[in-house]
């Protein structure tokens, strides 16, 4: 019956203590003036602000973001500790000072945070084990796969594989407006005969006497 009594004023006394903790808090919070807390998180040449980033007091439970514009506005106590938290950047930490007045504007810049990560190189083999047994299970191609190889890619083949496979959509335009040009130009003037012009017939003899020298 002793531990009982022993336990239930443990419990009692633990209850009155939070109370007198919780009423001396919210005491000091009235003693506390509010303050309009408004300003822009920024980058750190402060030339363009910061959208999304969080801008909280941890014991409050008070906190905004900031918008498209880095621009935030909420209200805090006196000696409040304000975090300053967003993606790719270090946290930063402002305690609002005593004031006078009843707004408090700043502009806070972000120092980036960047994180380098170990080299990671992507095998194709999870383990040395299973490369192994690749490279050991390969196949080298026989002569005969050379052989049909070479017979696929022999020059004469492709030529008259070439010549003998009809044209696709994009030949078929290509020749098309080919054609239209040549008509074009025949419609407006005579086709070119090169063997009608004097300065072709003078470069061709001046060649063969090059060519019997």
């Amino acid at each position: 019956m002793g531990v009982f009594k022993r336990k239930i004023l443990f419990i009692v006394s633990g209850f009155f203590s939070l109370a007198f903790s919780v009423e001396s808090a919210l005491a000091q919070d009235e003693d506390r003036d509010v303050i309009q807390f408004s300003g822009v998180v920024s980058t750190q040449d402060t030339v363009s602000g910061i959208m999304g980033a969080h801008i909280y007091v941890p014991k409050g439970g008070r906190g905004t973001t900031t918008n498209y514009y880095g621009y935030f506005s909420f209200p805090v106590l006196e000696g409040d500790s304000v975090v300053v938290s967003v993606v790719g950047f270090q946290k930063k930490s402002i305690i609002i000072p005593e004031l006078d007045e009843d707004s408090y504007t700043m502009i806070i810049p972000m120092v980036e945070d960047t994180t380098y990560l170990q080299e990671v190189e992507i095998l194709p083999y999870p383990t040395e084990e299973i490369f192994k047994e690749a490279v050991l299970a390969y196949r080298i191609p026989n002569q005969g796969d050379l052989n049909n190889m070479r017979d696929n890619l022999d020059p004469i083949t492709l030529i008259e594989m070439a010549r003998v496979t009809p044209m696709d959509g994009s030949e078929n335009h290509r020749y098309f407006t080919q054609q239209q040009a040549i008509y074009w130009n025949d419609a407006y003037g005579p086709r070119y005969n090169p063997l009608l012009n004097p300065f072709a017939w003078a470069e061709f003899f001046k060649s063969l006497k090059k060519k019997n020298k």
